[in-house]
């Protein structure tokens, strides 16, 4: 069963986007950098799923490019599921549209893949599931 797993958003700057939910009393969860997909992120914990602030490293990664074309705001939509693999092959059965020609290791050792924006409704969805040591 899928349920949201976070939020992405992308930022110009986390500190300064952070602001509003540190105003809310809602503090950073983790915090992380990664070369793989070129972002700095913070993860603000929102009941039982998470706001992901994401800040590009660099103007030419996809986040980087993301801000250039539609500026700050919502990025993404991560969904988390039990069976990762299952899902992947399912959806590739489905002849659903795939960004990701596999599962990657992201960020803390999550498993994910991408789903075209083209495949659901103009969204880009993560598909995800915690990391092989975790479950």
């Amino acid at each position: 069963m899928a349920k949201i797993d976070h939020v992405g958003i992308a930022v110009q700057s986390i500190a300064q986007a952070r602001r509003p939910y540190d105003a809310l009393g809602l503090s950073v969860l983790e915090e992380g950098e990664t070369d793989q997909e070129g972002v700095r992120s913070v993860m603000i914990p929102l009941g039982e799923s998470r706001l992901q602030l994401l800040e590009p490293l660099d103007k030419r990664t996809p986040v980087g490019e993301f801000l250039s074309q539609h500026g700050e705001g919502l990025h993404h939509l991560a969904l988390h599921v039990d069976d990762i693999s299952g899902t992947f092959e399912e959806m590739k059965q489905a002849g659903i549209r795939l960004i990701s020609d596999e599962i990657q290791i992201g960020e803390n050792g999550r498993l994910h893949f991408w789903v075209d924006p083209s495949a659901s409704s103009g969204v880009l969805l993560e598909i995800c599931q915690d990391p092989i040591s975790a479950v």
